[in-house]
Parts: C-alpha cells; sequence; structure tokens
C-alpha cells in the first residue's frame, strides 16, 4: 500500500493555506447535513501533495471513518486508463486511429444506424463510414448506454439488458457482439454521445494484446506504477476497506445505503469492462494523475511518450467546438460549455464560456458514484475526489472543488 501524507506546505508550493483550508469547512458540510457519507480530497502542485482531507464515513452504518487507504469504486474514471492502455499499444504499431473497429471485432463490419421509428420497431440505414479506434476514443461513434433514456436506441440497449452494467455472466466479447447488433445512435464522427465505446476499446486492446483487460492494466499499468490496490474487484482480506454504496433519497437528498449497486465489486465477476469497474485508493490514482501530469512518465517509469499525451489532450471534436456544440445531453451536474474532448479526457478551451475557474489544457474526467479528478499542466496541479454517492449528477461537487483549490492559489 502507497502511504498517502502531505509532501509541501501550502506556501512552498504557491497555495494560501488559509484560503486551502475552506475546502474542509465547505465540504464538511455535506456530510454534516447528510448529503454524503463522507469524502477524501487530495490537491498536489509541482509534483507534491499540498492538501490531504478526508471527512465522514465510509460506511455509515457501522461508524467507519474514512481512511486514506479507502477503497472507492471509481466507475468511469477507468475510461483514461484505458485509453491510456489503448495509446500504449498504439505506439507498438498495433493500430492506427483510422482503422476500422471491424479489423479487430468482425461483428462490427455490418453496423446499422437509426434513422427513425419506435424501440420495438427502428427504421435503420447502413453506415456511411465505418466505425473507426478513434471514434471510441473521442465516444462518436454512435454508441449509446441504456441508462441515458433518452432515444428510442437507449431503450434497445436495456431491452438486451444493458443499463448499468452487462447482464450476470456475460464477457466482454459477448457484450460487443450484442452491441454490434443494435443499432447506432447517429453516423460514426457526426456527434458525441457518452457510451460503450471505451468498453469496446477495452475488447480491442485484449484481441490486439492477446490478454484479457484486467491483466494489461495490471502488468502493463497499475504494477509498473505502484497501483498496487487498483482491481476490478475487492479479495477479501480487502473487503472492509471499500466504502459503502450510497444514493440520495429523492425528497430530501440524504445519502441513503444503495445495496443493489453495493455488492458491485465485492466478488469476481465475468465482465471486465474498459468504460468502468475499477476500484481505487487516493494514493493510487494520485500515481496515474502524476504519471499524467508528467507527460506519461513517473519515476523512471514511461508508458507513453509526452507527444503523444499532448495529442490525446487536445481537443479533437470535429471544428474546435465544444461538447455542448457537439454532443448530445449529459450525464453530470453542471454543463460543458468550453469543454472538448480529446482521446479518453475532457479538455478544458474556453476556462471562460466554462465559467468554472480552471485554466486553458486542463483534463479530467470522473465517474457515476461523484469521484473525479482533473489535471493542470499549466499550473502544475492535479486534483482528486472521492466518495460514493451515485449519480454523479446529484451536487455540484466537482466545479466546486474547483472553486476553491483556484481560489487560494496565489503566487
Amino acid at each position: 500500500m502507497t502511504e498517502l501524507k502531505v509532501e509541501a506546505e501550502a506556501g512552498e508550493v504557491g497555495f494560501d493555506a488559509k484560503r486551502l483550508g475552506r475546502i474542509d469547512s465547505h465540504f464538511a458540510r455535506y456530510v454534516d447535513d447528510g448529503r454524503l457519507p463522507g469524502w477524501l480530497i487530495l490537491v498536489s502542485r509541482a509534483g507534491k501533495i499540498a492538501y490531504l482531507g478526508k471527512y465522514g464515513y465510509r460506511d455509515l452504518e457501522s461508524g467507519a471513518p474514512v481512511e486514506w487507504d479507502t477503497l472507492f469504486r471509481v466507475y468511469s474514471m477507468t475510461k483514461p486508463v484505458t485509453a491510456v492502455a489503448a495509446m500504449m499499444l498504439y505506439e507498438e504499431g498495433a493500430f492506427e486511429l483510422k482503422d476500422p473497429v471491424s479489423r479487430f471485432l468482425p461483428t462490427f463490419g455490418d453496423v446499422r444506424v437509426y434513422r427513425s421509428g419506435s424501440a420495438l420497431k427502428p427504421v435503420t440505414e447502413p453506415v456511411r463510414e465505418p466505425i473507426k479506434i478513434w471514434h471510441l476514443l473521442t465516444h462518436t461513434a454512435g454508441l449509446t448506454y441504456g441508462f441515458h433514456h433518452a432515444h428510442p436506441v437507449d431503450a434497445l440497449y436495456r431491452a438486451a439488458g444493458f443499463e448499468w452494467g452487462p447482464p450476470t455472466g456475460m464477457d466482454l466479447a459477448a457484450c460487443c457482439d450484442v452491441w454490434a447488433s443494435l443499432p447506432l445512435l447517429f453516423q460514426p464522427g457526426a456527434e458525441w454521445n457518452y457510451s460503450v465505446a471505451t468498453d469496446v476499446l477495452g475488447r480491442v486492446i485484449e484481441v490486439v494484446s492477446g490478454i484479457s483487460l484486467d491483466r494489461f492494466f495490471a502488468e502493463r499499468i497499475f504494477q509498473p506504477l505502484g497501483m498496487r490496490d487498483t482491481r476490478f474487484w475487492v479479495n477479501e482480506a480487502d473487503a472492509g476497506r471499500l466504502a459503502a454504496f450510497y444514493s440520495p433519497q429523492p425528497e430530501t437528498l440524504r445519502a441513503v445505503r444503495n445495496d443493489a449497486m453495493d455488492r458491485v465489486a465485492r466478488h469476481p465477476h465475468a465482465c471486465c469492462l474498459g468504460g468502468d469497474g475499477l476500484v481505487s485508493t487516493a494514493a493510487d490514482y494520485h500515481r496515474f494523475t502524476q504519471m499524467l501530469l508528467r507527460g506519461g512518465g513517473l519515476n523512471g517509469v514511461r508508458l507513453l511518450s509526452n507527444r503523444t499525451l499532448r495529442y490525446m489532450t487536445r481537443n479533437h471534436l470535429p471544428g474546435g467546438v465544444d461538447l455542448e456544440t457537439f454532443g448530445r445531453p449529459l450525464f453530470a451536474e453542471t454543463t460543458f460549455d468550453g469543454v472538448g474532448f480529446g482521446l479518453g479526457f475532457s479538455v478544458v478551451v474556453d476556462p471562460v464560456a466554462n465559467k468554472v475557474l480552471s485554466s486553458l489544457g486542463e483534463f479530467a474526467w470522473g465517474g457515476a458514484a461523484s469521484t473525479a479528478f482533473w489535471v493542470d499542466p499549466t499550473e502544475d496541479i492535479t486534483a482528486l475526489l472521492f466518495t460514493q454517492l451515485f449519480p454523479s449528477s446529484t451536487h455540484p461537487l466537482r466545479p466546486q472543488l474547483r472553486q476553491l483549490v483556484y481560489q487560494a492559489l496565489v503566487d
């Protein structure tokens, strides 16, 4: 287990300590009034942890507090890991970004696109161009999620058993075959829609590498970076460290135990997804964000070229537009004005349009249980937020944390 501790006084790295302390009082209120069970926040600058805070409980019912080594389900914070894994293989010449996905997953060679009709009787048309690897990395493939509840194709995903996860016992290869059989939401490259695209990318990684996704992550990313606690499920010895899972009570927004989803990650399962499912600690994911901040390498271990990482964290949306312009409605607690999308990350392209303190080129993502991270190469900052409240759209935790971090920066 990686030790977690403050490594620099706030003033040494350009923060005002008293201002940085506002994080404590602000987020403590979320626990004190029952909206969150507990939280852990980490802020680093210049490669040194300048702020560490934790408050509340990893398990409200037992009274067990959040600890520095508490395990959290990070859900879609799995996606940047998958993007890094894919680009590691790209650097080895395993594929080109313009390669059709069907080169690796043949069932995607005959996909069709929704044109009209209902979920019971959709009218479809052929694709005008094949789904390519870069479509998967940018969520422009035309795939979707069953939990969106916004389109007839979303309903088709739910009817096939896909809402918040795959049907029990189905592996990733079988999931991809089902998704390939369902209509696309739109022609590949025409729009942005948050989707199972990263899960499909995970299957491409398996086919190209010849090993399972969980093994690729463990051998090629987690072990080299020293991320000893990051995996797709917890073993019995560590089960007590896993934070319990909560959802808001509709009338009061108080956090109440969600037993159905609490069981996720407590036992091995057949399908390790590229888009969600990892369990991690603040110390582990901090190492991952430090690798990203430092251009693909950390402590003598290099996963990616700094040129590759810079390319991944540019806005890849056509014409340089933002997600509000090019994307379908997002599952988030805030708008994405001034925020584009790269290869696996959101990317700030206009901090003023976003109306949240941030830097041009900052890249980030979060998870469905309200976890989040961002990396700011301009200010040399990484920040992490861990809690377990589902869905993440319940409270504006992420923009509020940005406000509180950047207002404390005074150098």
